[in-house]
């Protein structure tokens, strides 16, 4: 693994942008994202980071992943973040109250976003990974 691979990632960037969120051990999709990331190193995919709970994410970035998956699918609805809100803010969401939830806690993001530039791949599959970048 590159030394820039085992920092604490929470964007991935690929040379045409990669997203990857936390990684603490008390997130349950660390194995997620650590799978990505070993997929990433074994197919010679180059990436960099980007951690969006430090640096921020900003809203036309989220609002296009949004609306290119879908609310549903960008906002990790099975997190403990999510889960542990009042059941008022869960209630009547759509794509205008999930991304406020997803700016104000970035930790509700599904992770990890691969961004390729004109496109983007919501969670990790191998094969989805390898179709993407192929």
């Amino acid at each position: 693994m590159r030394p820039h691979c085992r920092s604490n990632p929470r964007f991935l960037r690929h040379p045409n942008r990669l997203a990857f969120p936390p990684t603490k051990s008390t997130l349950s999709k660390r194995d997620t994202v650590k799978k990505a990331r070993v997929w990433l190193d074994q197919n010679g995919t180059a990436f960099t980071f980007h951690d969006y709970k430090k640096a921020g994410i900003d809203r036309p970035r989220l609002e296009a992943w949004v609306a290119e998956h879908g609310w549903e699918t960008v906002l990790n609805r099975a997190g403990t973040t999510f889960r542990a809100l009042p059941e008022a803010d869960k209630a009547g969401l759509d794509a205008d109250r999930a991304v406020a939830l997803m700016l104000a806690q970035p930790s509700m993001i599904k992770r990890p976003v691969l961004d390729l530039g004109d496109r983007t791949v919501v969670g990790f599959k191998p094969e989805r990974y390898a179709a993407a970048l192929a």
